[in-house]
């Protein structure tokens, strides 16, 4: 009876979601909800097998994108934050100008990034920078401010310089922040991609999304939102397991 209880505490989520999703279907076969407003579960599968080879078109589309702003963003974001902790003055330059880009709303930053950028790939990249360095400067700051200050004092007897103290204490100090920044950017990511393919293009699960609405292809347009939130938990759980490799301490 004990392990019984065991087992369903562990996996309490996994029996929530598939109560809903019962739920969910009963409701569709008894039209309690018409399909244009929530096609059922069994419908958006059907989509899935249905549509297999353009979903897996266009998410290699938006995939290819989507890693490349997040690869760009991170270095981009690495960088900006050993400078701010280096130096003071620009911190207090950049800081209030990053918090001021992140009140803007994604959905309102992609059109202008268009208008100045064009139709192409810039623009998308650039809001997906955009999106992802903020989450990711701000972890790495925080970690650097939170490092033991007996250590730090430590190393000041040693008289370590700056890059010693950087490499040998403050990065391996501050990886746990790095990663808890880097999740959040990486499900940022690949949401802003969608998000900015929805002003043009021809390839990528926003685009396909814009032309399944327009088809009144509604399961479609579910198995898109499906696919996109699987695919950003897939790169949080990529996350872990590289936070587990390169830290193998924790």
């Amino acid at each position: 009876m004990k392990n019984l209880k065991n087992i369903l505490r562990q996996q309490i989520s996994l029996l929530g979601m598939l109560g809903i999703l019962v739920l969910w279907q009963l409701a569709g076969l008894l039209h309690l909800l018409p399909k244009f407003i929530l096609p059922t579960p069994l419908e958006i599968l059907q989509a899935f097998v249905r549509d297999a080879g353009l979903l897996a078109f266009h998410s290699w589309a938006t995939l290819k994108v989507a890693l490349l702003g997040l690869v760009l963003g991170v270095v981009l974001a690495c960088l900006l934050a050993l400078l701010m902790d280096s130096l003071l003055w620009l911190n207090d330059l950049i800081y209030p100008m990053m918090v001021v880009v992140q009140t803007i709303p994604t959905i309102a930053l992609a059109p202008i990034l268009v208008l100045w950028l064009g139709y192409g790939i810039l623009p998308k990249i650039v809001l997906i920078i955009l999106t992802v360095t903020f989450p990711i400067i701000v972890s790495i700051l925080d970690g650097f401010r939170h490092c033991d200050r007996d250590i730090l004092t430590l190393f000041e007897l040693m008289q370590a310089n700056r890059w010693q103290l950087l490499w040998h204490f403050k990065i391996p100090a501050s990886l746990s922040y790095f990663y808890a920044g880097l999740r959040v950017s990486v499900s940022y990511a690949f949401v802003t991609t969608v998000v900015s393919e929805w002003l043009g293009g021809f390839e990528g699960l926003g685009v396909y999304m814009i032309q399944s609405k327009k088809l009144f292809q509604y399961d479609t347009m579910f198995a898109i939102i499906i696919l996109v939130s699987a695919i950003s938990l897939l790169g949080m759980k990529l996350v872990d397991v590289s936070e587990k490799y390169v830290m193998k301490w924790k």
